[in-house]
């Protein structure tokens, strides 16, 4: 199965990249973390509705190109999901055969209505937290959550 964050915004810093590589290279074939840059819209002169409409097509273009998986937004009002749950629910899209599309906004957020059209509304933290954060903290929870699935001693909590 395969775990994508479509997540807007390009040219993060060189930690960022080798921190997502990191862990997803520790994932054995059956899961696997890949993060599909979008680039973010020019921000002269738009209003930010326009702007977050307009990612919002965006995103939901890169959706399409994965039919069939099931669709998170994270939200900071979405469900807290704790890494043995986040473990469950690969575990049971993995043996379902089923992809996993996780998208994040831009600097102003999500679409509601592309959230909302989401399977799923999670938040990782009620903090705020910065988007190349973001993407080391869902490689490494991904990783975690394999870990658990595969008896790997990694995860002990």
């Amino acid at each position: 199965m395969r775990v994508r964050l479509l997540a807007l915004g390009t040219r993060m810093p060189g930690w960022v990249d080798t921190g997502v590589q990191e862990y997803a290279k520790r994932l054995a074939g059956d899961i696997r973390f890949e993060v599909e840059e979008i680039p973010l819209p020019k921000r002269s002169g738009q209003d930010t509705p326009a702007l977050i409409r307009q990612e919002a097509d965006t995103l939901r273009k890169r959706l399409a190109k994965h039919p069939g998986a099931r669709t998170v937004a994270l939200e900071v009002t979405g469900r807290r999901i704790t890494t043995p749950k986040l473990a469950d629910e690969l575990g049971r899209l993995r043996d379902l055969g089923q992809d996993l599309s996780i998208i994040v906004g831009g600097p102003d957020g999500l679409c509601p209505t592309l959230s909302g059209s989401c399977d799923m509304q999670w938040s990782l933290s009620d903090l705020t937290l910065p988007h190349p954060m973001v993407r080391i903290l869902l490689a490494e929870q991904v990783y975690r959550a394999w870990s658990i699935l595969a008896g790997h001693p990694y995860h002990r909590g």
